[in-house]
């Protein structure tokens, strides 16, 4: 609801859901957490909103994206074909020559933290 607020704030608006759930949630105690912060998120909209329950077999577009799937065709643009790796190219290779100048640096910085030493400390215990 945090997204939408922009365009539902002070507009009376309907919500179409296929969770009977929700139609109720407003007139409920919530019986747990997460059902409260979702009472909490609507509870602004209350007068403005009305929520109507429509059936999932007849809701066809809720959720389009995931109860639809595309068949695995070649006529879909993200079509794999079924056994096969993916091509993925190889966009760029960095290779990084580092002396033993830096690592002898990271060594000594070691020396100078103070919470080194106590690290070092519990570490020899062992």
């Amino acid at each position: 609801m945090e997204k939408p607020h922009y365009y539902l704030d002070g507009s009376v608006f309907k919500v179409i859901t296929d969770c009977n759930a929700v139609k109720s949630l407003l007139n409920m105690k919530p019986s747990n957490r997460h059902m409260l912060r979702w009472k909490i998120a609507i509870q602004e909209y209350r007068g403005n909103m009305t929520i109507v329950h429509k059936a999932g077999n007849i809701h066809k577009n809720a959720y389009g994206l995931r109860r639809w799937e595309l068949p695995n065709t070649p006529d879909n643009p993200a079509y794999f074909p079924t056994g096969s790796e993916p091509q993925i190219p190889i966009e760029g290779i960095n290779i990084t020559d580092v002396g033993t100048e830096f690592f002898e640096e990271v060594r000594e910085s070691y020396k100078l933290d103070k919470n080194y030493h106590i690290l070092t400390s519990l570490l020899d215990k062992d």
